[in-house]
Parts: C-alpha cells; sequence; structure tokens
C-alpha cells in the first residue's frame, strides 16, 4: 500500500456542550513528528491523541489543531460567604483594636483568597465528543494519504516497466558489442603487423571482457527493479526501503556507464538514472 505523507483532514461535530473542530495537517518528514494545539478546557486529551497518531501514522509532520466553542458564554462566580463574613469580621476587629476609622471595602474582602471562586465546568462531554471527532479525523486523513499515494502507483509503475525494458535491451547487446570489441582489438594488432602470443593475446581479451562485462549489474537492476515492485504492494511502511532501493539502482546505474564501452549503453545508463531520480523524488513523499 502506497501512503503519501502529504493530506489534510477536518471534521466538525456539534452538541448541548458547544462546538468542535478538528484539524489535522501533514507534510513528508523524515520520522514522525507530531505537534498539538489543544483547548486549555481539553489539554488532558493531548497525550491520548498523540498515542492515537503514532497507531496511525509512521512518518511525517503533523499538525493536530482542535478549535471548541463552549455554550457557556459568560463566566460565572460564587461567593464564599462564610468566609467573605469572617474576612469582614476580622479587618474590623483590627480597626478596632487599632482605633482606625477606615472602613473594609467589598473589593477589598474579594480580593481576599479563597472568598471568590469561579467554579468548575464540566466539559465530560465535549471530551467524549473530542475523542470520537478526532477518531474520525485521523481515519479520513488516513484515506486522504493513501488515495494520493495510491495517484502515484502508475507514476511508479510506467518507469519501472521502462527501466525493465533498457536493462532487457542492454543484455540484449552486450554479446554483439564484445564480439565486435574483441574482433576490433585484434584487427588492430594485424595492422599494426605486431607478433602476439596467441595465449598472451586470449588472456589479454578476457581480461578486457572482464572488465567490460556488465552481467552482474544489469542482475543487479533486475533484481532491484522486481524488489521495488514486491515493495509497493506492501502493507508496512516502504518509504525508506523505496529510498534506500533508489540508492542502490542508482549505483548499478553509474557502474553500468562507468563500464560502457557503447554509445547505446552509455545512453541507456543515463536514461536509467533519470528514471530512477524521478521516483527517488516522488518516494521522499512515500510513508
Amino acid at each position: 500500500m502506497i501512503r503519501s505523507m502529504t493530506a489534510f483532514a477536518r471534521r466538525d461535530a456539534q452538541g448541548d456542550w458547544g462546538a468542535l473542530t478538528c484539524e489535522i495537517r501533514t507534510v513528508n518528514h523524515r520520522y514522525l513528528e507530531p505537534s498539538f494545539r489543544l483547548p486549555d478546557a481539553l489539554r488532558e486529551l493531548e497525550s491520548r491523541f498523540r498515542e492515537q497518531l503514532r497507531a496511525g501514522l509512521r512518518r511525517g509532520k503533523a499538525d493536530v489543531a482542535l478549535r471548541f466553542q463552549s455554550t457557556e458564554t459568560s463566566p460565572r462566580l460564587e461567593i464564599d460567604q462564610a468566609m467573605a463574613r469572617a474576612v469582614n469580621e476580622a479587618a474590623n476587629h483590627i480597626n478596632r483594636i487599632l482605633d482606625n476609622p477606615a472602613h473594609v471595602g467589598a473589593l477589598d474582602v474579594l480580593r481576599w483568597p479563597g472568598v471568590l471562586a469561579s467554579p468548575e465546568q464540566d466539559y465530560s462531554g465535549a471530551r467524549t465528543a473530542a475523542v470520537e471527532l478526532f477518531e474520525q479525523t485521523m481515519a479520513e486523513l488516513v484515506s486522504a494519504r493513501e488515495r494520493e499515494g495510491e495517484r502515484l502507483r502508475p507514476l511508479f509503475e510506467e518507469r519501472l516497466a521502462t527501466m525493465g525494458t533498457l536493462v532487457s535491451e542492454v543484455r540484449a547487446l552486450m554479446p554483439t558489442l564484445l564480439k565486435a570489441q574483441s574482433e576490433t582489438i585484434a584487427n588492430r594488432f594485424k595492422q599494426a603487423k605486431v607478433e602476439l602470443d596467441p595465449d598472451r593475446l586470449a588472456q589479454e581479451m578476457v581480461l578486457l571482457a572482464q572488465k567490460s562485462d556488465v552481467a552482474e549489474e544489469l542482475d543487479r537492476l533486475d533484481a532491484h527493479i522486481a524488489e521495488v515492485t514486491r515493495v509497493l504492494e506492501s502493507d508496512d511502511g516502504i518509504g525508506r526501503k523505496l529510498d534506500f532501493l533508489m540508492q542502490e539502482l542508482n549505483r548499478e546505474a553509474n557502474t553500468l556507464s562507468s563500464k560502457s564501452i557503447d554509445a547505446r549503453v552509455t545512453r541507456a545508463a543515463v536514461d536509467l538514472k533519470v528514471l530512477i531520480e524521478q521516483i527517488r523524488e516522488q518516494v521522499q513523499n512515500i510513508e
């Protein structure tokens, strides 16, 4: 399964508790790097969301934003009347002891710790809805990443098929090229009228053929192409595997180019490197 690391998902929910909006945006990154923006009322859910994110995604930079509009439009304040009376009586008592005519104002009493309090609001309904909303948004995000990844499949398959064709063409061409090279070298010696020991000439031809033989590189290219095709069908995170295989393919294409004894082989090696680079650019965005 090909999954892109670039995707966006958004879901909304409403209830008696208010309104929620969850957005998750992901882009490519070497590792999984989540960041959260949650309202204070739902901050305690971050660790749970982080675990769910790790369970659903393997790589990518993920920005999660959760917005909450509560139905509680105005804050409520509660006064501890017993505490207020006690503070007022204590202040007046001190004034009498000190023969101080100053009067204790209401604001002075309210400033005393414990007199004024804001009752804790019940956000349990919003928290339950937020958990469900995050799960839905995650499911939508994963589906979007899969759809985006599957759009890349034809690109990969087309280029892999072309690479396989180039390898086959070079393989079919090599026997003719090696034979022609041997004949060319032998003719040059004849034209130069140089007497060589037949055994020594045979040895030199073998060494030259070994230096020019690219059968091993062609076999590795075929093997790597087949492995890339297999990996594309895997359900695991395939981005890093594909990146490694692109490096191996590029290495074999470079070796093929360095051993080239014909312009046609050189062109095939260059075409291979171009195709590999085109795939590699897209692989950088694969999970």
